[in-house]
């Protein structure tokens, strides 16, 4: 997936933007859980503050996401023009270090009269921590996980690069920040505007909808989104991280992580680190 740096008038808009957010989840202002758990009334009730309990969850999910590594997950990212990026693989939060599969799917160009054909556009294996990400070409005929493949490559095998402002690469970051070894604190999270947004299920399952925490200096109703988060977190009544969706300056379609909980098989490899 050979990727090209943007340079165009948003970038150093984007930056500060992504910059901020990064903060924000490094800080400890993301998503959280606990056992206990109210049953709301209001299902369909409209956006409004969080409440202390419900506050107390959120402060407590990226230590649950934490004690669950290695995680599984997706990251869905739109790039523009119909490009879209998938990742799938596992993430272990306490090395800070995660490793999967890519897939770039859009337009190939003309298909005779039937106008843009869609399909693969690229795909491989892809690394990342904290620093940047690297990508490396499947072996052939290995039909093992990703976790196994990125194995047999050597670190040498593996195209390194830091992280853009690109969707993907902030999806990237912020995936691999969510995690975190402590909870964070509740009172800080309701005072810093974190908003219940509803309830919706997800594979028959229950999921409460919260809008994060504004960024620093938002004002509360200014801006196209109210001065809301640009994240959103569903967590369930046990205080399950589901999904967090990212939205990013100038795109319709925010970016999407979907956690389907430990891969306990999941052995993350040692070559794309290796220092000899």
């Amino acid at each position: 997936m050979a990727r090209r740096r943007k340079t165009d008038g948003r970038t150093p808009r984007r930056a500060l933007w992504l910059r901020t957010l990064i903060a924000i989840t490094a800080c400890g202002v993301a998503v959280g859980g606990l056992a206990a758990y109210r049953t709301f009334s209001d299902d369909t009730a409209t956006e409004r503050p969080v409440t202390t309990e419900e506050a107390s969850r959120l402060a407590l999910s990226r230590l649950n996401l934490y004690q669950a590594s290695p995680v599984a997950v997706t990251l869905t990212a739109t790039e523009g023009g119909g490009v879209v990026v998938r990742v799938k693989g596992v993430v272990d939060y306490r090395t800070h270090r995660a490793v999967g599969s890519y897939q770039v799917t859009g337009s190939s160009g003309s298909s005779g009269t039937s106008g843009p054909a869609t399909g693969q556009l690229d795909h491989g294996l892809i690394v990342w921590d904290t620093g940047g990400l690297g990508l490396a070409p499947v072996p052939k005929g290995d039909n093992s996980p990703a976790w196994q493949q990125a194995e047999h490559i050597p670190r040498s095998g593996w195209s390194a690069r830091s992280y853009t402002t690109d969707p993907l690469d902030a999806g990237l970051q912020l995936l691999i920040g969510l995690g975190a070894d402590r909870p964070d604190n509740p009172l800080l999270l309701a005072q810093s505007g974190a908003r219940r947004l509803g309830r919706e299920r997800i594979d028959g399952r229950s999921y409460d909808r919260f809008a994060g925490p504004r960024a620093q200096g938002a004002t509360p109703g200014a801006g196209p989104d109210g001065g809301r988060s640009p994240l959103t977190y569903w967590v369930d009544g046990d205080g399950g991280l589901r999904r967090v969706t990212m939205r990013m300056p100038g795109l319709g379609t925010p970016t999407t992580l979907e956690f389907s909980g430990r891969d306990g098989r999941a052995k993350l490899p040692e070559a794309p680190w290796a220092t000899s």
